[in-house]
């Protein structure tokens, strides 16, 4: 049994595949201790981890950030995304590392494994590795780690080989570097000399390379290779295929056993404040087609509108009944909810362009699995939705090559993997 500490941001989407780690190990006889926020001190003792607090400093309601942060409000673009990482991610920092040593210095861990957005791990893996335990780097997105193979994170452009990709990269990284994460950088080496008294090794968004090692939530069939990366990567397929679900079937339930084509929107559990952004332009769409367009608002309201009479839609739906009836997927890109999709062969019409949304959209497309439909200022027009969905129903290689990859997940060991990675991490350490 291992003495283990997970770590993650108080933020629901870096939360809750944690939670399925943590509920996991704790079922494989580890100790686990959980630090995080205040919100989640339930959902982590259901685990039977044991809930750590954050410090006031390091902790807020992810369910308002905008109330949480005034100073946030009106930012978009790219604006946006570096006070997002300066104040809700890079500020707290000291703060969480704190956190940890006070829970290390009162029980010692074997490991820390942490989601990347907890930038005090960036702090914890500054100092030499005799002076801090194993680092463990847990994928819930996808995988960042720089490579002259890659374009930088976050831009959702997918490889282009040979040396003019290269080229691209090394120039595209450049810029990046320079003109969006510059501030960001040297707040991060600041931060770094000042607490730890060392220098960063490298740039902020790619610390994870610093790690011990990295768990990827993801198969290497959907995933960018990269000849050049020197931290140990470990694959072990998604946090959960789901047990059973308890969600309540809908009384429309038996429709889905027609002979027509299921389609399933969805924008997640947490971009999903406006359906207009995709569920309602997908219904939409489909309209006229012989389909049945089968929506969830992740908890949101049920829009008072009427529906088309092939659209039907809930709150929630149990996803391990839905998904084997299910024939396309039409999402934001969740990295989770794709590979849910990916477990049962499901195809993928991808929008996402935020967050790590792009970058799972791109893989999407990338893998074969799936297209990619990029959203304008006036998000995405419904003819779009519709060719998009027609061309995944009507050629074969879509489905096929999504089911090469679910089996590649189906024989991945999940969350347990992690044990392979401790032990080998436990062997090194006394080599």
């Amino acid at each position: 049994m291992s003495s283990l500490l997970l770590c993650s941001t108080p933020v629901r989407g870096h939360v809750t595949p944690l939670l399925a780690v943590a509920r996991a190990l704790v079922g494989a006889g580890h100790d686990v201790r959980f630090l995080t926020g205040r919100t989640y001190r339930e959902a982590v003792e259901q685990t039977g981890a044991r809930w750590c607090a954050l410090p006031a400093e390091a902790d807020y309601d992810d369910s308002d950030m905008d109330a949480a942060f005034p100073a946030r409000v009106g930012r978009t673009g790219v604006a946006g995304v570096r006070w997002d990482l300066q104040h809700i991610f890079l500020d707290p920092a000291p703060a969480q590392l704190r956190a940890v040593d006070e829970l290390l210095a009162t029980h010692p861990a074997d490991a820390v494994l942490t989601e990347s957005m907890f930038l005090g791990a960036m702090l914890l893996l500054s100092r030499p590795a005799a002076e801090r335990p194993p680092v463990i780097n847990l994928g819930i997105i996808p995988l960042g780690l720089r490579s002259r193979d890659t374009a930088p994170f976050a831009l959702g452009i997918p490889p282009r080989p040979g040396s003019v990709g290269r080229a691209r990269n090394a120039l595209l990284t450049w810029s990046t570097d320079r003109f969006v994460f510059g501030d960001l950088q040297r707040a991060a080496a600041r931060q770094v000399r000042d607490i730890v008294g060392a220098e960063l090794r490298t740039p902020v968004m790619n610390y994870p390379s610093l790690a011990d090692a990295v768990v990827q939530f993801s198969v290497p069939e959907f995933e960018y290779p990269r000849t050049d990366v020197r931290t140990p990567v470990h694959f072990v397929g998604p946090v959960s295929l789901a047990d059973a679900s308890s969600i309540p079937v809908p009384d429309w339930w038996g429709d889905l056993d027609a002979d027509r084509p299921v389609v399933h929107v969805t924008q997640g559990t947490v971009a999903n404040a406006d359906l207009n952004d995709l569920v309602l332009p997908t219904i939409d769409a489909l309209a006229d087609r012989d389909v049945l367009v089968v929506a969830t608002t992740g908890g949101r309201e049920l829009p008072r509108r009427p529906l088309p009479a092939n659209a039907r839609i809930a709150a929630y739906l149990p996803y391990d009944r839905l998904f084997p009836r299910t024939s396309v997927l039409v999402t934001n890109g969740g990295y989770g909810g794709v590979h849910y999709a990916l477990a049962h062969g499901v195809p993928v019409v991808a929008t996402g362009n935020t967050e790590d949304k792009a970058e799972v959209a791109a893989r999407v497309a990338w893998s074969g699995v799936g297209l990619r439909l990029k959203p304008t200022r006036s998000g995405i027009a419904p003819t779009r939705i519709a060719h998009a969905v027609d061309e995944i129903l009507g050629n074969g290689s879509y489905r096929e090559r999504a089911a090469h990859i679910g089996a590649a997940i189906t024989r991945a060991p999940g969350p347990l993997g992690i044990e392979a990675v401790l032990d080998s991490l436990a062997g090194a350490r006394t080599s």
